[in-house]
C-alpha cells in the first residue's frame, strides 16, 4: 500500500508540472494569435512526436520527452540588412552561418499573406505581451494552487496540544555547534518533564492566563524564566493542574512572524530566554484571502535567492552529490526530486489525508512560481531573453528617435544564438547534475 501511495504521489507531481507546461505554452499561445502572429505549431514534450492534429493553421501535438514545450511563430528572426537596406547573405565564419541559417529555416516557412504576420514586426509591448504570457500562466497557476490550499485546507498551524515533550534542556548555540540530539548527563532536566506533562496534553491555561494560541504562550514561557508558574492542562478529559519553572536558557530570537531572526550569515540570533522543552501539534487552520497574495510574495522572493545565486547553490549541490555533505532543503531540485518529495508526502500514513493532498497541491504551486521566476532569467532561450532583447529594441529605437536618428531596426537575436545555444547547453548541464544529486542524495525535508 505504502508503494502504491508513493506512486501515486510522483503520478499527480507529473501530471500538474506536464498540465503547467501545457498551460505556459497556452499563455504564449493565445496572445499570438489575438495579435495575428501565425502559429505553425503548439507542442508539450520535445523529440520525437507522438500525437498531433492540426486545426486551422497551427498543428497540436504531444512530443516524446515532456522536459517542456513550445509555441512555434512565424518571424521570430528579422532578416539581416546590408548598408543598402537590402536582405544580405553571410557565409563566412560559423556564428554568422548559425545566425543565417536560422533566418533561412524561418523565411521556407512564409507563405503568401503572412508579411504584416510575422513576430519581429509587432510593436514591442505586443511583443513582450506573447513572451510574457507564458510566465504570467505559471504565475497564475501558483496563485490559484496556494489559494486553494490557504484558503481551502489551511496552513499548518501551531495548536494548544503537546506533541512532544523534551527530557532535557540543549542550549540553542550548543545544539548548532554539535548537533547534539540526545541528553547528556550534564544536561539539566527540561521543565515540561519534570512537570509531568505528556504528549497529547492540552494547555488551558497558564499563570491563570487562559491559553488559546501557542505563540502566546511561547511568548508568557519566555518572560516566565525562573518564576514558579501555576499551569493547567486536559488530559484524556480531566482537567491536572500543576506548576512549571521555565529555565533560563538560549534560545532563538523571535520576529513577528514567530519565526527565528536569522544574522547575516543566516545563522538565528540567540538570547536568553525561559524555556519548558515542550512542542506543539500542528493542524490545517484557513487563512482569509487577503493572505493568500503576500505567502506567493514571500514564496518568490525565497525563490528569487535561489536564482539569484544559483551558481553558489549548483555548486553546493554537487558538493553534496560528491561527497558526505548534505543537501541543502532549500536549495534547488530537479522534478525528480519534487517527485520523489510527493511520494514520500503522499505515503506518510501519520499525516492525515486532508494534510497531504494540501501538501501535493501546494507543491505543484510552487514548482509554478518557481518557472515564473527562472523564465524571467534575462537570457536566451528563456523568455526573459526575449522580452530583454524587446526591452533593448525600445530603448535603441527611442534614443534614435530622440536624436533624430535613421531606425536602427529590431534587434536580430539570431545573432545572439551561439549564446543561446552555450545557455541551452549549461541548462541541460544544470539539469543532469540536479537530477543525479536527487538520485544519489536526495533533499531531506522530513528529518
Amino acid at each position: 500500500m505504502t508503494v502504491l501511495l508513493f506512486v501515486l504521489g510522483v503520478l499527480f507531481v507529473a501530471v500538474g508540472i506536464a498540465v503547467s507546461i501545457a498551460l505556459h505554452e497556452v499563455g504564449h499561445l493565445v496572445p499570438a494569435k489575438l495579435f495575428g502572429v501565425r502559429v505553425t505549431q503548439y507542442m508539450v514534450g520535445f523529440g520525437k512526436t507522438l500525437f498531433s492534429r492540426r486545426k486551422g493553421e497551427t498543428e497540436y501535438g504531444l512530443k516524446a520527452v515532456p522536459a517542456g514545450g513550445y509555441v512555434s511563430m512565424i518571424g521570430m528572426y528579422p532578416p539581416a540588412k546590408g548598408g543598402d537596406g537590402r536582405v544580405r547573405r553571410s557565409s563566412t565564419g560559423l556564428f554568422q552561418q548559425l545566425a543565417e541559417d536560422a533566418r533561412t529555416a524561418d523565411a521556407e516557412r512564409l507563405q503568401p499573406g503572412d508579411e504584416n504576420r510575422l513576430f519581429y514586426k509587432l510593436p514591442v509591448y505586443k511583443r513582450i505581451i506573447i513572451m510574457l504570457g507564458g510566465p504570467f500562466m505559471n504565475l497564475l497557476i501558483g496563485v490559484v494552487l496556494l489559494g486553494i490550499v490557504m484558503v481551502g485546507f489551511g496552513t499548518a498551524q501551531p495548536s494548544t496540544t503537546i506533541a512532544q515533550v523534551n527530557k532535557c534542556v540543549v542550549p540553542a548555540s550548543q545544539q548548532a555547534e554539535t548537533g547534539q540530539t540526545d541528553c547528556l548527563p550534564s544536561d539539566p532536566e527540561a521543565p515540561a518533564t519534570a512537570a509531568g506533562i505528556r504528549p497529547g496534553d492540552t494547555v488551558t491555561e497558564f499563570d491563570g492566563k487562559p491559553v488559546t494560541d501557542w505563540y502566546e504562550l511561547t511568548r508568557w514561557i519566555r518572560d516566565a524564566a525562573g518564576q514558579q508558574t501555576p499551569i493547567v492542562l486536559e488530559r484524556g478529559g480531566q482537567t491536572i493542574r500543576t506548576t512549571i519553572t521555565p529555565i533560563l536558557t538560549e534560545r532563538p530570537v523571535l520576529g513577528e512572524d514567530n519565526q527565528p531572526v536569522l544574522d547575516a550569515s543566516g545563522d538565528p540570533v540567540v538570547e536568553q530566554a525561559g524555556f519548558v522543552g515542550m512542542g506543539s501539534t500542528t493542524e490545517l487552520a484557513p487563512q482569509p484571502v487577503t493572505e493568500v497574495l503576500p505567502a506567493v510574495g514571500e514564496n518568490l522572493q525565497a525563490i528569487t535567492g535561489v536564482v539569484l545565486h544559483l551558481p553558489q547553490r549548483l555548486a553546493d549541490v554537487a558538493e553534496a552529490a560528491f561527497s558526505d555533505a548534505p543537501r541543502d532543503p532549500n536549495g534547488p531540485m530537479s522534478v525528480v526530486g519534487v517527485g520523489r518529495i510527493a511520494g514520500e508526502i503522499t505515503a506518510m500514513d501519520e499525516i492525515p489525508m486532508e494534510a497531504r493532498a494540501a501538501s501535493l497541491i501546494g507543491l505543484v504551486g510552487s514548482v509554478n512560481l518557481a518557472l515564473f521566476v527562472f523564465n524571467l532569467i534575462p537570457l536566451l532561450p528563456l523568455d526573459g531573453g526575449h522580452i530583454a532583447g524587446a526591452l533593448w529594441e525600445a530603448v535603441r529605437r527611442g534614443v534614435a528617435r530622440l536624436f533624430r536618428r535613421p531606425d536602427p531596426g529590431p534587434v536580430d537575436i539570431a545573432r545572439l544564438l551561439p549564446l543561446t545555444y552555450a545557455v541551452a547547453i549549461l541548462m541541460l548541464g544544470m539539469g543532469a547534475l540536479l537530477i543525479y544529486a536527487d538520485i544519489v542524495k536526495p533533499v531531506n525535508i522530513f528529518g
